[in-house]
């Protein structure tokens, strides 16, 4: 039986001749998508802006989650987040928090239970929970240490497990993903909750993952490579670990494709996100990562220790006071 391969094994793509232009189309896009996030701003969920919660039974076969969210829409609350909950038989229902006191939260969670009763007649609600705007800023503020403390310690593991420059390259890229993101979501003003939190942090392990394989393939060939320049070495690089790359973000993205038409829809702005990752970080791990190590100036030479046994027949490599090797 003959394997499936998306990639040949004699690919040769000349991807760095190409850096420049990438960069600049990058950058122009963060720039955009910061301009976007302070321009529009971001439409947070009730997780991050405070809000009403109530869990609702029904004794039979649940209504679908479109009939519900139609029929608590005509409450005038406005717009209502719905997920299942606990059973196949039980939602939770949160909508946004009212301007005013405590009082008029109390009016409008009465107001939510006596529309979800006219609506469902036969349906049981528990107490409303409010969500109070402190809690709600917490956590906010929880959700974007999570996400800087993230990217911090991976470009700390990275500088430990290669060197300094690796770190820079793949906190820029990481930077670079997350900022995509974001442009994204103030464009599209999906939803942003906690669910796209994490949707940022999968993406962060997701784009880490792809550039550690490209790293590590890179500092084998600075080993092996010793006389081969950067551009063309790094080209060798990316083309050898194409077919991995390749293979990973295409499994994936069948995955979330289903997800995206057929998944519930509580888990919506979660599958974008995490479809818009994969891309972003593909990209990132071939054209920022690799690209900043040519700017950084790393070389087959970078690494090389000042007294080191070759590997064939005991060839010795010697660095020199100014650099050189012989």
């Amino acid at each position: 039986m003959r394997l499936l391969k998306l990639v040949p094994d004699d690919t040769n793509i000349q991807f760095l001749k190409w850096r420049k232009v990438a960069m600049a189309i990058s950058i122009l896009m963060i720039v955009a998508s910061i301009a976007l996030v302070a321009a529009r701003g971001l439409n947070l969920g009730v997780d991050f802006v405070g809000g009403q919660s109530v869990r609702v039974e029904f004794p039979q076969a649940m209504p679908p989650i479109d009939e519900i969210r139609s029929k608590v829409a005509a409450i005038g609350l406005g717009e209502a987040t719905i997920q299942q909950f606990g059973s196949d038989k039980a939602v939770s229902i949160r909508t946004a928090l009212p301007e005013g006191d405590k009082a008029a939260a109390d009016r409008a969670g009465a107001q939510l239970v006596a529309g979800i009763k006219t609506a469902f007649p036969t349906a049981t609600t528990g107490s409303v929970e409010t969500v109070s705007g402190k809690v709600s800023e917490e956590l906010l503020q929880t959700g974007a240490l999570s996400l800087l403390l993230a990217m911090v310690a991976i470009s700390i593991y990275i500088w430990i497990r290669f060197e300094w420059q690796f770190g820079v390259g793949a906190l820029f890229a990481l930077f670079h993903d997350v900022a995509l993101t974001f442009g994204f979501f103030a464009l599209t003003q999906m939803q942003f909750d906690l669910n796209i939190v994490a949707a940022l942090l999968t993406i962060i392990g997701y784009s880490l993952n792809d550039t550690i394989v490209v790293f590590d393939r890179i500092r084998e060939n600075l080993k092996k490579y010793r006389k081969m320049e950067i551009i063309p070495l790094l080209d060798l690089s990316l083309n050898e670990t194409l077919a991995r790359t390749v293979m990973t973000s295409f499994t994936m993205l069948i995955a979330l494709g289903v997800l995206l038409w057929v998944g519930p829809d509580v888990i919506f702005g979660f599958t974008a996100a995490m479809l818009l990752g994969i891309f972003i970080g593909t990209y990132s791990s071939i054209y920022m990562s690799a690209p900043i190590l040519v700017w950084l100036k790393v070389g087959p030479d970078s690494f090389v220790p000042r007294t080191t046994a070759g590997i064939d027949g005991g060839e010795r490599v010697e660095r020199k006071d100014d650099g050189a090797v012989v």
